[in-house]
């Protein structure tokens, strides 16, 4: 993931910033991408003037409009705004790249972030702090505070910043809870679009729940929140609210074929937030966790299981395991044999891993959706298996995903 970033002095190399290209568009991790124009031939037409940048927007001072000419959601979006806006902070970063020709040089960064708790725990993303060696959050008006990172949640993409001490009157985002949203009620996100902007409201609307978005090869996020108020670069790691101001949502990405914001954002929905940052402001880290077995076999079908032999068309054919795992504590067996199945060398012979805990499962994305979002460390949970014709159950004690 990245974040907005401007070099210090120094042309960007294109390659530090970082996108996906995926169905036609770029799925923007951190709300950054570079999008190249569309070629076009040489024309004897003069091209036109390009069209100015903004590089600081100065709003002409207008009266404000009296709470009563206001109607009732119109009221109610501005008082949102007056209460939560002072806890949306900006946060600007400090690392250092490296590059061929340049060596290592500094390079700023920035998103957003907001105040968790009255102890100065700030809640932002982890790709807008990942690196950084230097952290300011700004809270507007000229105050400005050093903050330390003190946990970090790469899987989840949450970090937690602390400041000294709180500006006086700013209290934390209260929080709302997830699971209740409907699709179709009002979305506000609040956040720092391009590093410039600080504290821009956008509204909107849930429209969906509970996505699965991978990010890249590693990570992918589950039950997201997808919304069409508009995010940008530079939101990362705001709040995305509802109708009363109350935290349901942290944005995270945006979707888009331009790399501005398209109508399709995303954000890790609060209760993540809820169970995640409390273990990372006690622990600095968060235990994921895990059985030893993640992806060390085969996905079974018809065909691949009719020609092994085996009592069952679906699960997962275990063919390895990490030692000392908790899967091989608990007693699971890997293969035994290695086969040819077409131009396929398969090692079989161990067991057929066909549920946890009563869940069926068909694929690994299946059994690791089931292990971050419905177990954790320390948890006992019971593997469904097909050993040597029949069908066993294994108690297996989880242990923590080594870093």
């Amino acid at each position: 993931m990245s974040v907005h970033r401007r070099g210090l002095g120094r042309l960007l190399p294109l390659g530090l910033l970082m996108a996906t290209w995926v169905g036609g568009a770029w799925l923007l991790a951190g709300c950054q991408v570079v999008v190249q124009p569309p070629f076009t031939a040489a024309s004897a037409t003069p091209a036109p003037s390009p069209t100015p940048v903004v590089l600081i927007a100065t709003p002409t001072p207008l009266p404000p409009l009296p709470d009563a000419d206001l109607d009732a959601a119109e009221r109610r979006i501005v008082e949102v705004y007056r209460r939560v806006a002072p806890a949306v902070v900006n946060i600007t970063t400090q690392v250092l790249r490296s590059d061929f020709f340049f060596g290592v040089y500094p390079e700023e960064g920035s998103g957003s972030g907001f105040v968790f708790d009255q102890a100065g725990h700030i809640v932002t993303n982890y790709h807008v702090v990942e690196g950084a060696r230097q952290i300011v959050v700004s809270f507007g008006e000229g105050v400005e505070m050093p903050a330390q990172v003190v946990g970090v949640d790469p899987a989840n993409d949450l970090a937690v910043l602390r400041v000294e001490e709180l500006p006086e009157g700013v209290l934390p985002v209260p929080l709302g809870d997830s699971d209740e949203l409907q699709v179709g009620q009002t979305a506000i996100a609040i956040g720092n679009p391009f590093g410039q902007f600080e504290r821009t409201l956008t509204v909107g609307v849930i429209s969906a729940v509970n996505r699965t978005l991978r990010v890249d090869n590693e990570r992918v996020l589950r039950g997201v929140i997808q919304t069409d108020a508009s995010i940008n670069r530079g939101n990362s790691g705001g709040p995305l609210l509802d109708s009363r101001g109350r935290l349901i949502g942290v944005n995270t990405a945006i979707y888009s074929p331009t790399g501005t914001s398209a109508g399709v954002g995303f954000a890790v929905p609060v209760n993540k937030v809820k169970r995640v940052v409390p273990v990372l402001i006690e622990r600095g880290r968060f235990p994921h966790p895990w059985l030893g077995i993640e992806g060390l076999g085969y996905v079974l079908y018809p065909e691949l299981a009719e020609a092994l032999g085996l009592p069952t068309s679906q699960g997962l054919l275990i063919a390895q395991a990490y030692r000392d795992s908790p899967a091989v504590r608990a007693g699971i067996r890997t293969a035994t044999r290695e086969v040819i199945y077409g131009r396929r060398r398969l090692l079989v012979g161990g067991d057929v891993l066909v549920a946890i805990d009563g869940v069926p499962l068909r694929t690994w994305e299946d059994l690791d959706a089931y292990l971050q979002e419905r177990a954790e460390v320390g948890q006992t949970v019971t593997l469904t298996l097909w050993r040597n014709g029949r069908q066993i159950e294994l108690p297996v004690v989880l242990g923590e995903q080594p870093s």
